[in-house]
This record gives C-alpha cells, structure tokens and sequence, in this order.
C-alpha cells in the first residue's frame, strides 16, 4: 500500500484535495487566514513546491472581511466553485466566531485564472454562525453538507443536509444530522464541523471532526445506504466511537478536517488530514500556525473504512510558530533534523 511523504504542505490546515486531469488541485487555511489561494502539482508529494496562487482576498470591511475559513474546491457542471467561511466582525463574547458561508464561481477550465466571481452568501433559515460547506452530487441531485449554529441546541456546531436548487443556494428545507453527543465531541467546545463525503460500494460516508481544536479533535462518521433518502435523519448511522484521532505513539495530535481523493490511477481512496505533532500550545489553538495536511490511503473492509491512525512525520516541521512561505522554506521536503547522518 501506497504510503506519503509527509506533511504534504506545511501550516495548511483544514486541507483540500480534487483529482482533476493528470493531477491535484490544493487549498486550505492559511495561517493569517486573510484570503484563498490553490496550488496544483502531478502528485500529492509535489504540492508543497508547488507554486500557490491567491485567488481571492477577503474585503477590507463587512461580510467576508475576517478569518477566511476552509475553503474547497469543486468542479461542479462545466463551471469551478470554491466553497468557504468568513466572518464580519470578531468573535462574540461567548467565544462563538460569527462565520457564514460563502460561494465563487469561475468558468474557466483553469481554476488558477483570476476570474473569480463572488455568488454571495449561502442563506440558510437560521442566521447564525455557519462555516465548512462541502457538496456532492447524488443520483442527479446536488446537496449542501455544513455545521451550524441552532441557538435553541447547546454548543457550538451541529451538521445538517439540504439539497440545492444551484450551486450557491439551499432548494429546501435542511435536516440535522448530527450533533455533539458522546463525550469526545464535547472536549473545550460542544463541535460537529469539517464533514467530508465519500462513496463507495453501496454505502455513502460522511466523516466530520469534533471538540476543540487542540489535541482533543478526532473525527467522526455518519452512514447510510445510498439507495437511502439521504434527507431522512433515520437513514443515517452515528458511530459511537472516533474513527481518526490523537496518536502519541506516533507524535500526532488532533486530526481532523479531512477530504478524500484518489490515487493516480483512480483505484484507491486517499484521506488528506491537518494534524500537530506538539501539544504545548501558547493560546487558542486556532491560532497556532503548526496545523500541516497530510495524507494516508484509506483501507477498507467488510465494515467500511478504516482510517487506522495518523502516520508519523517523515519529513521536516517547523519547531517555531513563525508563519512560513507557501513553499515552506528552504527545509520543506527534507529529512527531520533527528533523521540526517552527522558529517
């Protein structure tokens, strides 16, 4: 089984990853969280040399003027759409942060050209802090996935379903899916957040991160058939236990906001994760740049997929919280420092 080199792109949390042509298109949350910018190499292992190209910058004032969130990528008809949050003012006294949901559209086949269109914000019928929008299409149908804020439900973030009428707008009503519950989806803040669709053999997967951003974040996942009604909270599945979280033995901690893509050859599944591999954290994790996405095949078996644990690092990371360029500086893609023979 195939294994990465990784981290695969230093201080980029929340990772997105789309197969598309002959290679991988990348996004993510930058650590000044100040606008969008892709990357696209022939294989994962490339992106973080690759050249990264804002698209996008946040306002200088009002909707979309702070903390520019988990953006995605999808290719969705002849058209690109890159899904993200972003909030107007800072966050409430509460702690909560006051995201919406936001969509652009370019229909270029180049993503990377600059004609980028703002489509506005995706209106939900609660107003209310709303953030990691991601999109499928099923049996000709397109659905919304994202976490929101209910006031009348205590916590931070639940995940619900909608189908859309067009690419940036709800055609009807949304259902919750989840919701913090278990204990450890409840650790520094009651969070269901970062959902991630994946199909295979019958069965549609809906992986989402939990708790607080720290060492405690671990991912979840929901189930259903996919001959289901995806809109019905029954036909859906909770596990009880995380599928993904802190492994110590392998100096990884807190790993969550995935996507999937594929191999090369379109025959394997490949989860793209952020993750820390400290614990000493100065402040709110949030703002701790030391997130990097990584990336492991995905195994499955008769029971659904099995994400196993976060690999350990092969490559170098930074021991500071300095932000680093988008290359990541001339000791990205190298040996860690313990791992190199003394001359």
């Amino acid at each position: 089984m195939r294994t990465y080199l990784n981290p695969i792109v230093l201080q980029r949390a929340d990772p997105w990853v789309i197969k598309h042509g002959d290679g991988y298109y990348f996004t993510g949350s930058g650590p000044r969280y100040d606008g969008i910018a892709l990357r696209y190499a022939a294989d994962l292992d490339g992106l973080q040399s690759a050249p990264e190209k804002t698209v996008w910058r946040r306002h200088e004032s009002g909707p979309a003027s702070k903390y520019i969130w988990a953006p995605e990528l999808h290719r969705i008809g002849d058209a690109w759409y890159i899904y993200f949050a972003a909030a107007e003012t800072d966050f409430e006294d509460s702690g909560l942060p006051t995201h919406r949901m936001f969509v652009l559209e370019n229909i270029d086949e180049d993503p990377m050209s600059d004609h980028w269109v703002e489509k506005g914000q995706i209106v939900t019928p609660i107003d209310s802090f709303a953030l990691d929008a991601t999109t499928f299409v099923h049996r000709g149908t397109q659905y919304l996935v994202w976490a929101q804020k209910d006031p009348a439900i205590e916590g931070n973030s639940n995940l619900y379903i909608a189908p859309m009428s067009n690419p940036w707008t709800l055609g009807g009503e949304p259902v919750m899916l989840s919701k913090p519950e278990y204990d450890w989806e409840c650790i520094d803040f009651l969070v269901n957040e970062g959902p991630a669709v994946l199909e295979h053999d019958g069965r549609i997967y809906i992986t989402y991160s939990a708790s607080g951003t720290g060492p405690a974040y671990a991912m979840g996942m929901l189930a259903a058939d996919t001959d289901a009604d995806l809109l019905d909270p029954a036909s859906w599945t909770k596990s009880a236990q995380p599928v993904f979280r802190t492994c110590e033995a392998n100096g990884q901690y807190g790993p969550g906001h995935n996507s999937f893509t594929k191999t090369k050859d379109g025959a394997q599944d490949i989860m793209v994760y952020h993750a820390r591999n400290y614990t000493d954290i100065d402040g709110d994790p949030l703002f701790d740049p030391n997130r990097h996405a990584r990336a492991q095949i995905v195994r499955w078996t008769a029971d659904g997929p099995d994400f196993g644990v976060p690999e350990p690092d092969t490559l170098w990371t930074p021991k500071s919280v300095d932000v680093l360029p988008p290359d990541g500086g001339a000791l990205a893609g190298t040996a860690p420092v313990s791992s190199r023979k003394m001359a």
